[in-house]
């Protein structure tokens, strides 16, 4: 989630209760244009060519379109749900089950936070080398400044304003628009046919697949759209903003994957420095589009953050606040800014930052550990919506072929997501087990101060399998069977 999506989802007032289809749209696009695109290229050419990249997005756009049209439909169908993604999950699935979603959901932006930084200043080490790639005892320094001087202004009461939104807007589309202008007028016929193929690296499924976890990042935030419904002048507007948005982000990151295999060898690709956009910008232009587009990177990412480090405050206040969480996650300072969720949020990002020291690729690793976080509320709000479409709950005045639609819509994005964490991969799946095990506790400290029974007989089986399968991750780690 952006700045721009933030602002939409928190704003007030009449000027943003009568969005048209064109203001609607931009919301969409820049809800989802995020950090993420800058690394398309290095990320592509080490898993695939350019037929495997064209295949990639046609199922991330096909099975991210569903998804969009599942939060779409669930507004309209459980209007009265609307206290986050989490929500779904317990609605249809327990409270257990929501508040693994919730959870979950905050971790992944904990590790989105955490990606951000390093992604800052593995830019910064285009320039000055003891940044690296992000992961120096130099760039956790900075970093850790970083992070504790944005809390003190969210602490403050600082908030993601219009003039921020506008300024972030321009400066990740212009930079990427230039990128994609200058590299078409550049194409090399003889450089893309070579690179359309990529025999060496496996099955074009299982190159497809390497893929599926970068392309599912860089449209995180796409539950969003849902959320424009109450502003829009026309209902039906939304839809067409999310198909229209949706299509038009699709098309900018396919544009910056296909377009770089037309100026430089895949293998080239495949070993730039991330944010690969930088080098493979320079190759073409020289040494003024390294300034170019790492400037680019380092104003958007920092207006993304902020939007995020308060999209995770949220994530754990309002469940305290619908006693899913503990009490002293829902309290507030002096000017509204739920500060117990935000020092709890920014120390998570600094033990992740300093975690990165012993990370062998720090960047990759928090963007697939943000990815496969994010994939368990995704999957839950599917098979949430599938459930309602199969049982005809809040389909009382629609028509079967509206029903069996939406049912379809469903099944598509539960097994489109079931797919995701497959390509995740068992360590990542592992991984975030670790995460949720020992972040139980914050649920039966919630429910004992409720009075409320701690788990369902379902929910105890969902628990044991989660530590079950935390207690495998440690062992893997502690082994060394498990590499991160």
């Amino acid at each position: 989630m952006t700045a721009v999506e933030h602002e939409t989802a928190t704003g007030g007032g009449n000027a943003v209760a009568k969005m048209t289809l064109p203001t609607l749209t931009a919301m969409v696009v820049g809800g989802m244009v995020g950090a993420g695109v800058f690394s398309l290229p290095a990320r592509f050419a080490v898993a695939t060519g350019v037929l495997g990249s064209l295949i990639a997005w046609a199922v991330a756009g096909a099975g991210m379109l569903m998804l969009a049209f599942v939060f779409q439909n669930l507004a309209i169908r459980k209007p009265n749900l609307d206290s986050g993604v989490f929500i779904y999950a317990k609605a249809g699935f327990g409270d257990y089950a929501g508040f693994n979603s919730a959870i979950g959901f905050w971790a992944s932006t904990i590790a989105g936070n955490t990606f951000y930084w390093v992604f800052i200043t593995a830019t910064l080490g285009t320039f000055v080398h003891a940044f690296g790639d992000g992961d120096t005892v130099l760039a956790v320094a900075v970093s850790t400044v970083g992070v504790w001087v944005f809390h003190y202004f969210v602490a403050r009461g600082v908030r993601d304003a219009a003039i921020i939104n506008r300024i972030v807007t321009v400066f990740k589309i212009l930079p990427i628009a230039t990128f994609i202008v200058v590299l078409l007028l550049s194409w090399d016929a003889g450089v893309f046919s070579d690179n359309f193929y990529a025999y060496d690296l496996g099955s074009m499924g299982e190159q497809v697949k390497n893929t599926m976890v970068i392309t599912t990042f860089v449209f995180l935030g796409i539950e969003g759209a849902s959320v424009y419904s109450r502003y829009a002048r026309k209902r039906e507007d939304v839809g067409r903003a999310t198909v229209l948005g949706f299509l038009s982000v699709l098309s900018l990151f396919a544009l910056v994957t296909l377009s770089s295999y037309a100026v430089m060898p895949r293998a080239e690709i495949a070993e730039t420095r991330q944010p690969s956009m930088i080098g493979v910008f320079e190759s073409v232009v020289g040494p003024w589009g390294q300034t170019f587009i790492s400037v680019g990177v380092i104003v958007s990412v920092l207006g993304a953050y902020l939007a995020w480090t308060l999209m995770a405050a949220e994530v754990l206040y309002q469940p305290a606040r619908n006693e899913d969480l503990p009490e002293f996650l829902g309290r507030e300072n002096a000017v509204k800014t739920p500060i117990t969720a935000l020092v709890v949020t920014s120390i998570a990002v600094q033990s992740l930052l300093i975690l990165t020291l012993f990370v062998s690729d720090a960047l990759n690793f928090m963007l697939d550990l943000c990815t496969s976080l994010a994939l368990i509320p995704y999957f839950l709000a599917a098979a949430y919506a599938l459930k309602l479409a199969l049982s005809g709950e809040s389909y009382e005045a629609a028509s079967p072929r509206a029903q069996r639609k939406e049912a379809i819509i469903a099944g598509i994005a539960t097994g489109y997501t079931v797919f995701l964490f497959v390509a995740a991969g068992l360590k990542f799946l592992l991984l975030s087990t670790v995460i949720l095990a020992p972040l139980t506790l914050l649920y039966v400290k919630a429910r004992s101060e409720r009075g409320r029974r701690l788990f369902t007989p379902t929910e105890i089986v969902l628990c044991a399998v989660i530590v079950l399968a935390a207690s495998i991750g440690v062992i893997g780690l502690w082994t060394g069977r498990i590499a991160i």
